[in-house]
This record gives structure tokens, sequence and C-alpha cells, in this order.
């Protein structure tokens, strides 16, 4: 999940920056694959390698924790459930965890995987929230909810997200700053998103203000090939944010700067955000 820190010296990076173990964008969030037939093919492809190239356990076991803690007695939702990276572990806490997942490849993942049985996942494009019933905790992780295609498309999902909430129930999601993304990707470094002896994952990202979006480019350079995948993000502010929230009926309950429970200030680079009912 990934990825921005202040920039280093212009040379690959040997080692992810420090707020890559925070979150970040995730190449197969979930709008991906929500956002029409090219985007689930393009889940559906690499549904098989996802776990393989991009989960680290660092950055889920803190995710999992600060979920739990806001989760109350559930039931919980998942934006993107994907392969169950994060509500797997939920669901192993205790919780009673569904899910909204437009690729079926990504989500025959999350049923092959020990406890995936226990997930109800409900086929469909996350921005309308087609799940039914109401949840204490809905949440879109690793930078999911900015790949929808538009304010348009956030502003939908942020109301019916709304909707599926339970009194006292709390939505959470998570991203860049935009001011942060701007400089990394003035930097020209790449970053090392992950490292092992069978592959080296980097990604760089360009930024274009005049459209509020962004693209992370992720090489995959394996023993017999290098793959590049191309994700695109509708970014906002975190003030922007609160306002689209608050056409939603939701307000701001807290916001970290990170998953691991930093304090938000002005050198942060990231953000988790978290909504309440007005």
């Amino acid at each position: 999940m990934s990825t921005l820190h202040e920039p280093p010296a212009p040379t690959v990076a040997t080692k992810p920056r420090p707020d890559a173990a925070d979150g970040g964008d995730e190449p197969l969030g979930g709008a991906v694959r929500g956002s029409g037939a090219a985007g689930v093919h393009y889940a559906d492809t690499h549904a098989a390698d996802y776990d393989r190239w991009f989960g680290k356990p660092g950055v889920t076991g803190a995710t999992v924790d600060t979920l739990a803690a806001l989760a109350g007695t559930g039931p919980v939702l998942e934006l993107g459930i994907g392969t169950g990276r994060v509500a797997l572990p939920l669901t192993g806490r205790g919780f009673d965890v569904h899910g909204v997942e437009a690729s079926e490849a990504m989500a025959a993942r999350l049923r092959s995987k020990p406890g995936g049985e226990r997930v109800r996942v409900t086929p469909g494009d996350f921005a309308e929230v087609p799940a039914a019933g109401m949840f204490s905790l809905l949440y879109c992780v690793g930078g999911t909810f900015f790949e929808l295609p538009g304010r348009e498309a956030q502003q939908r999902c942020l109301t019916a997200a709304a909707a599926r909430l339970a009194p006292g129930g709390v939505f959470v999601l998570d991203a860049h700053v935009p001011e942060a993304l701007a400089v990394a990707a003035a930097s020209g470094v790449p970053e090392v998103v992950s490292e092992t002896d069978e592959h080296l994952i980097l990604c760089h990202r360009s930024i274009d203000p005049s459209t509020s979006t962004y693209q992370s480019h992720y090489l995959i350079h394996e023993a017999d090939r290098t793959r590049h995948l191309r994700v695109r993000f509708h970014y906002v502010s975190p003030g922007e944010l609160d306002l689209m929230a608050e056409r939603a009926g939701l307000r701001p309950r807290q916001r970290l700067g990170s998953w691991a429970g930093e304090a938000f200030s002005r050198s942060s680079t990231y953000h988790v955000s978290v909504y309440e009912h007005r």
C-alpha cells in the first residue's frame, strides 16, 4: 500500500520511505475494480499476484488495530474489499465483516483464504455502497476512495456511506496530502515499494493540478519480465474532503497522520480521516 515522504537525494531509494508503513495508494484499489469493465479486467488480470506484490504485514497490522478500535460492536463494511488483506484479520478478531467488490477474481482470492467463507461480499461498484444493512464502521483504505472517477462519484459514495452508518458509527478513509504528492512527483525519485529475492517493485508518480489527478506508475521487475502498472487517482485536500463529507451529512471526528496513530500536523504527508453523522 504505499508511499510518500520528503524527497531524498536524487537517487533510487534503497528502502521504503517512512510513511510507506502508513498506507497510501494501492495499485488495484477498489474503485479501479468498480469503475467499469476496463477496471474490472485490470484487477482480474493481476488478482493472483496482488498479495505477493503489495502485501505489507506491518501496514496491515497498524491498519487493523486502528479500525478495530473504531469498529464498536459491528458489523463492519469494507468498500473495495479486494483479496481480504484487511478484512480477514478483522474477521479473525471476531468482527462480522462485509465487503463490496466488483472483481470476481479478487473476491475469489478472498474466499480461498482461511476464514474467507465468513466474509459476505456484495458484487458491484462501491461508489453506490450496494451492501444491505447498517454498519458501525465503513472503511475504504489504501487510497482506494480516490480511484473513483471524479468528484461526483466521490460525493455519491460519501452520501451512500452515510446512509449505511448505524447511530454512533464512523466512516474511515486514508489518502496522501496533495502538497506532498506534488513534492514527491517533482523530485523524480522512485520509491521502492517492495524488494524480495523474487521481485523489485518501484513506484513514481506524476501529478496534474489542472485536473486534480495523479498517476502512480509501478514497475514490477521479476526474473523473467518487467511489468508496468498505471493507476489514476482523483485527489482532494483534507479540507475539500471535509466539505464533501458535510454535504453527505457527516462531520470530522478525528484525523491522524498515519495508521500508527501519529498526530496530523502541518508536516504530515498522509492522513487517516474519521467521519461521523452530524
